[in-house]
């Protein structure tokens, strides 16, 4: 069984939802599972419903109306007749979630969040598995919270792997064409559960290793893994092939590859992941798999901007210790600040972090207590993995140099951009 995950982006229209339709006639789909997210900006929608039910919102109804609104012009767009089951069913989606909004007690907001959320993807499986039958193509579309069952940590489950195992080697017919939801599960008492960052390629590793999955491509509109963003390199290369192992170590330096929780089970059985463009869908595009780490041998660049360069010393000059370190890290967690990079002496301690939830000022109080505190704000990181001479100077071009660090595979450089 081959296991293809569609995001967003890839089903966002009537376009996109008959552009899949193109792609798996190019490319077969017997004997395959379709991981399939919601359509477009829907979870983000869902997110306002969320906040305004959260408010108590004179706003509630015209923003569940509003998602109402953009999947009936889809169905309109694809379906020649009303009267097609496909109306009838996204319909009841609609009133289940209705139901909800008016008659649940729980002030739980991660669990309201996933039940909510929730709807973005059973919505869109089920408009895509009714065009599939009408073009021809017999679907079983499958609700993805009878298979992967997780604990009841909403919004970050973990999986139940053992009962998970089972439900879908079980039960998941083989043979035809499946269509299912990504990023969801279900607690034991069946409430929804979210699978946290990246959980719909999750949803596609998790199918593949209880499935002994010949393979797991997931389709984007690039035509594979770049080298660089192109938005801030020219001449970004594609990458052929990346062993497993690399692509963790460059998502664990930031970049969007593919996260490690979804590799993990892939590695673990030697199932090769692809990347494809769902636009040109037999090209050969990326493949991660067991092998050469990185096909062709190009630096690879990360870039993370808007980061925060924070340099700690002792106001005695004492040396900077575990005890300092340890406390300085317990901070960071307590604050949500992200580090990025650290780099240390006797007497300093030099972090580069993000400061996505915007804590730093409050810290800072804290840290000024026991530390002299010198930062810069609004600086970039980037990162080389197998670097060159020539790929760091392409990054220090212009550049400020704020901080360097160098390991045997990767560069980190801290610039501040020239005026």
């Amino acid at each position: 069984m081959r296991v293809f995950k569609f995001g967003g982006a890839s089903v966002k229209d009537a376009e996109g939802i008959k552009n899949v339709y193109d792609v798996l006639q190019k490319v077969g789909y017997e004997d395959v599972i379709l991981i399939v997210s919601a359509m477009g900006k829907t979870t983000n929608a869902l997110e306002v419903v969320i906040k305004n039910y959260f408010d108590k919102s004179q706003e509630l109804n015209s923003s569940v109306q509003e998602i109402k609104k953009y999947h009936n012009q889809i169905l309109l767009d694809l379906f020649e007749d009303e009267k097609n089951a496909v109306f009838t069913a996204v319909k009841e989606h609609f009133s289940e979630l209705e139901f909800f909004l008016t008659h649940n007690k729980s002030p739980n907001y991660n669990f309201v969040y996933d039940q909510i959320v929730s709807f973005g993807e059973l919505i869109s499986t089920t408009i895509l598995s009714h065009f599939m039958n009408f073009m021809g193509i017999k679907t079983q579309w499958l609700d993805v919270r009878n298979f992967i069952k997780t604990n009841a940590n909403y919004r970050d489950a973990e999986v139940d792997w053992e009962v998970t195992q089972q439900n879908i080697s079980k039960n998941v017919p083989r043979k035809t064409l499946n269509i299912t939801q990504g990023f969801l599960g279900a607690d034991e008492n069946n409430f929804t559960t979210t699978l946290g960052r990246e959980g719909s390629d999750y949803t596609a590793g998790i199918f593949a290793y209880c499935l002994n999955a010949e393979s797991v491509t997931i389709w984007k509109d690039v035509p594979g893994v770049m080298n660089a963003d192109p938005r801030y390199f020219e001449n970004a290369s594609l990458l052929n092939q990346i062993s497993y192992r690399e692509a963790i170590e460059l998502a664990f330096y930031g970049a969007t590859v593919i996260h490690p929780k979804t590799l993990q089970p892939l590695q673990k059985k030697e199932i090769p992941l692809y990347v494809k463009s769902f636009i040109n869908p037999l090209l050969k595009g990326t493949c991660v798999s067991k092998g050469v780490d990185l096909e062709p041998q190009y630096p690879c660049f990360i870039v993370k901007r808007d980061q925060l360069l924070i340099s700690l010393s002792s106001i005695d000059f004492s040396f900077i210790m575990e005890e300092n370190i340890s406390e300085i890290f317990a901070l960071f967690h307590e604050f949500k600040i992200k580090v990025n990079l650290i780099q240390n002496s006797a007497i300093s301690f030099s972090v580069c972090v993000e400061d996505k939830f915007g804590n730093f000022n409050e810290l800072n109080t804290i840290l000024s207590k026991k530390f002299k505190v010198d930062f810069s704000e609004n600086v970039t990181l980037y990162t080389i993995r197998h670097f060159t001479e020539q790929a760091a100077q392409t990054v220090e071009e212009n550049k400020e140099v704020l901080l360097k660090q160098v390991s045997r595979e990767t560069m980190q450089i801290v610039t501040k951009e020239s005026n």
